[in-house]
């Protein structure tokens, strides 16, 4: 499950300032200091799906990420919003039992 809130949203219309509809591909990056999986952040791209695991459409953008990636989002409510401190995207995590 990916939550995206309303102020990220708008953060995600003014950083990739292209006209709706457009996909944002959600994906593990190998560098910082990841809170789910040590050693990985999560990173954003835009790009058309390939083989998308899940998506999300909100307002004209689809947020999904690839089959390729399921490991990072497995058993895991993602939520992105703006961090307060830095006005950047941030995400937090939360295991989910299944």
């Amino acid at each position: 499950m990916i939550t995206i809130e309303n102020h990220a949203l708008k953060w995600f219309e003014s950083e990739f300032s292209t006209q709706k509809p457009f996909f944002i591909r959600l994906y593990p990056q190998y560098a910082g200091f990841g809170e789910k999986n040590k050693g990985y952040s999560l990173a954003f791209s835009l790009e058309q799906p390939a083989n998308a695991a899940e998506q999300q459409e909100i307002d004209g953008i689809t947020f999904y990420f690839e089959s390729n990636d399921t490991w990072f989002f497995q058993d895991t409510d993602v939520e992105i919003k703006v961090c307060d401190q830095t006005s950047e995207i941030c995400a937090s995590y939360k295991e989910t039992q299944h």
